[in-house]
């Protein structure tokens, strides 16, 4: 499987845009990782689950509280690593598809 392109439900015209947050429903799947500030990063926590790097940003919607970019995570953050990949990407798609029925675009 390839990198999944969250923003290809987003394009329109060649235009991105702008990508919501969605909620991702927690799974008795999903793995914990204590965050060590200038030590851990999304990347490397992303290809050590994933074995792709490109999913920082779905650990990040996963953890909300730990703020919108990684520099905000505060040291010491248990975040939550949704996992399986494939069925927390189909999540991520049918929350997005409820968020377009609901907000009409």
């Amino acid at each position: 499987m390839g990198t999944y392109d969250r923003y290809s439900q987003f394009r329109i015209n060649g235009e991105t845009e702008i990508v919501p947050f969605v909620k991702i429903r927690e799974k008795s799947t999903d793995f914990f990782e204590t965050y060590k500030k200038n030590e851990s990063r999304l990347d490397l926590l992303s290809y050590a689950y994933y074995k792709d790097a490109n999913y920082g940003w779905l650990i990040l919607m996963a953890n909300p509280e730990a703020g919108s970019m990684e520099y905000e995570i505060p040291d010491g953050t248990e975040l939550r690593i949704p996992y399986p990949l494939g069925e927390t990407i189909q999540d991520y798609r049918d929350a997005v598809e409820q968020y377009k029925k609901l907000t009409g675009k």
